[in-house]
C-alpha cells in the first residue's frame, strides 16, 4: 500500500502544478479578449483566430483544470445525501462512485473522441469561420483533460482506500483557498524562487 500511496502523492504533485500553470490561461483568455475588444472599437476590425483563441483557452481551462478541482474536492458532490452517513460509509460511496461512475466515463469519452483527435490531424481540419484555427489541437484537449481526470480518480481511490485501512488522513479534509488567494499564494512562491536564483 505504500507504493500505491506514494503513486498517489505523485499524481497529486502532477495534477497540482498543472492546476496551477492552467490558472495562468485565464489571465492569457482576458488579455485576448480585451485586445479584441479594443482592435475592433478603434479600428472597427476583428479577428476570428482571436475568438476561436479565446474558446481554446476556456476548453483547456476546464479540460486541464478538471483534475486539479477533484483534488481540491471541488466537484459537486451529492452531500444532502451522504451527509446522513458516518464518514467511513461516505468514503465507501465515493470509492462506489470513482469505481463505477468515473473511470467508465473517463474510458468513454477518450475512446469516443480519440477517432475524432486522429481524423482531424490526418486531415488538417480547420475552422469553418474565416481566419479560424486549427481544430485538432483543441480535440486534442478532451483526452488529455481525461486522462488526467483519470489518474486523478486513481489517486483518489488509494487515498479512500488507505484512509479506510487507517494509513492516511481523511483524503475529503482539503484546505478551502479561494481561486485569488491560490493565485496570489502561486505569484509569492515563484517571486520567491526568482529572488533564491
Amino acid at each position: 500500500m505504500k507504493g500505491l500511496l506514494s503513486l498517489s502523492s505523485a499524481i497529486d504533485t502532477l495534477n497540482y502544478w498543472i492546476g496551477r500553470a492552467v490558472m495562468w490561461l485565464v489571465l492569457l483568455m482576458v488579455l485576448i479578449s480585451a485586445g479584441n475588444a479594443i482592435i475592433r472599437k478603434l479600428f472597427n476590425t476583428s479577428s476570428n483566430a482571436y475568438l476561436e483563441a479565446q474558446w481554446y483557452l476556456f476548453a483547456a481551462v476546464f479540460l486541464l483544470g478538471a483534475s486539479y478541482t477533484m483534488l481540491q474536492q471541488g466537484h459537486v458532490k451529492i452531500d444532502v445525501i451522504i451527509s446522513r452517513f458516518s464518514r467511513p460509509t461516505q468514503v465507501k460511496i465515493e470509492i462506489f462512485g470513482i469505481i463505477f461512475f468515473l473511470f467508465p466515463l473517463v474510458y468513454f469519452v477518450i475512446t469516443e473522441i480519440f477517432p475524432i483527435l486522429v481524423q482531424a490531424y490526418k486531415t488538417g481540419e480547420m475552422s469553418e469561420n474565416a481566419g479560424g484555427l486549427i481544430r485538432w489541437p483543441v480535440y486534442a484537449l478532451v483526452p488529455t483533460g481525461f486522462f488526467l481526470l483519470g489518474l486523478q480518480g486513481i489517486s483518489e481511490l488509494i487515498k479512500r482506500i488507505g484512509f479506510l485501512k487507517g494509513l492516511c488522513p481523511d483524503p475529503g479534509d482539503v484546505k478551502e483557498v479561494s481561486a485569488e488567494e491560490a493565485l496570489a499564494e502561486h505569484i509569492q512562491q515563484q517571486q520567491l524562487a526568482q529572488g533564491q536564483k
